[in-house]
């Protein structure tokens, strides 16, 4: 696509500044919810683990 000399690309944009709310990808995790989901999740394959190792 053509552009004039003066005329702008979009993609030239100045980059916007990260929002005050940015955060790593280690935020989600530390979150409550998620952490018990998580804990019930190992101990299901914990104890199915357990199970086929020792058939008592």
């Amino acid at each position: 696509m053509l552009q004039s000399p003066g005329e702008r690309s979009p993609i030239e944009g100045p980059p916007a500044p990260p929002s005050e709310e940015s955060r790593g990808c280690l935020f989600a995790l530390s979150q409550p919810p998620l952490m018990l989901f998580l804990a019930v999740i190992f101990t299901l394959l914990f104890v199915t683990a357990v199970h086929d190792l020792y058939r008592w």
